[in-house]
């Protein structure tokens, strides 16, 4: 919508909060925006160029005259290569780090990055709430070391912490291209030392054996149960549920492709049918769904194929897995049967590369296979792989 920004409009149903967020752009001077919430916040913003504002500030703080104003020197000092806010009072970015992160770095990474962008956003939100209210600007590396050091207090791990200040420091990036500040403070925060191998929990092969086991018992309980409810139904003359069988619902094709692929579980729930050709015996990850945004091809073996073939003649659905969470509850209760400790969805994808580094495939194999985008994360099998490091060692006893 485009009309003139003034306390008149102010006061009127156009500028009232909606549903939706929306935008009034001013019809005097071009650039200046008034942004009005759901919420009830209506904040004044001015556009110097393509995908990038800047925050002047809230509606009640200064008049829509001041607001003008405002943009208007912002809009000088970008157009003669200064700071946007050289000379303008609130802080020299006048945007803090959450307004930031909403209105500017969330779009960014929707366009550039869109895999993942809403868990990214909603994270650095939670994890930097204390200083969400900070001007962008005056956030130091000092601040950062006082975060961390207090997160660790609390009871984070080096890896917890190395994680959310990652996506943090994507958004100083941001910040510096955009020219609203002049270095990275994330840049000079102390690294953490990090256990390359860390923690890495996989399946024994007893252990799968259980597991396996357990959710055939489960699929043949299930089926039983629907067979028996079906009776029930014809003996009443109600319509019959879908015959099953196969499978008592998507759980054991899940767990049995992950375990066969390596597949993520947000890579597995985007999985259509349209990426698993069966003629040519292979699952292709779209870059589009890929954590690392690249698409990659996984052979599948003999047992996911089973797996896949039977679950298509009993699936009617476009998605592989046609569900839109997860399993916690369900795959919880199966590890209890299956007397399966301390195992995470995710570590079936531990257990895949665990299996093929201890039969003597190369890592870089691995890394091609799961998708990394560099070696350091497939390193951490390597001490799986078969040890040559002793007969090495053994040379010295000639």
């Amino acid at each position: 919508m485009r009309a003139r920004i003034s306390a008149r409009l102010l006061n009127t149903k156009s500028a009232t909060p909606a549903d939706k967020p929306f935008e009034i752009r001013d019809d005097l001077l071009k650039g200046f925006i008034l942004r009005v919430q759901p919420s009830g916040a209506r904040t004044y913003y001015v556009q110097i160029a393509r995908n990038h504002r800047v925050k002047i500030g809230a509606v009640g703080v200064l008049t829509p005259d001041e607001g003008r104003e405002r943009a208007s020197k912002i809009l000088g000092n970008h157009a003669h290569g200064r700071d946007p806010l050289d000379g303008i009072a609130g802080g020299r970015t006048g945007s803090t780090l959450s307004a930031f992160i909403e209105d500017t770095y969330s779009p960014h990474l929707d366009a550039t990055r869109p895999n993942g962008a809403a868990a990214t956003v909603k994270r650095l939100t939670a994890r930097f709430k204390s200083l969400g209210n900070r001007d962008l600007a005056g956030i130091t590396s000092g601040d950062l070391e006082r975060w961390k050091v207090a997160r660790l207090a609390g009871g984070a791990t080096p890896s917890t912490v190395q994680r959310d200040l990652m996506p943090l420091s994507g958004v100083f990036k941001l910040a510096k291209k955009l020219r609203l500040i002049a270095d990275n403070p994330v840049a000079d925060v102390d690294k953490l030392r990090l256990d390359a191998v860390g923690k890495l929990r996989y399946l024994t092969p007893s252990e799968e054996a259980s597991l396996r086991v357990t959710l055939a018992a489960r699929d043949q309980h299930l089926v039983k149960q629907r067979q028996r409810g079906n009776k029930w139904r014809a003996d009443r003359g109600k319509s019959l549920l879908p015959v099953l069988p196969y499978f008592g619902d998507a759980l054991t094709p899940a767990v049995l492709i992950s375990l066969n692929t390596g597949v993520r579980l947000g890579e597995l729930l985007k999985l259509r049918w349209s990426s698993v050709d069966f003629e040519s015996e292979t699952l292709t990850v779209s870059g589009g769904t890929a954590k690392s945004g690249k698409t990659r091809h996984v052979p599948l073996n003999a047992d996911a194929l089973n797996v896949l073939r039977q679950w298509r003649s009993q699936s009617g659905d476009d998605l592989v897995i046609g569900i839109a969470t997860s399993f916690k509850k369900s795959f919880a209760a199966v590890l209890v049967d299956a007397k399966v400790e301390d195992f995470r969805w995710h570590d079936l994808r531990h257990t895949f590369a665990s299996k093929l580094a201890q039969r003597g495939i190369p890592i870089n194999v691995i890394r091609d296979l799961l998708g990394h985008s560099t070696l350091t994360m497939t390193l951490r099998y390597a001490h799986l792989s078969p040890d040559n490091r002793r007969a090495a060692v053994k040379i010295l006893d000639l």
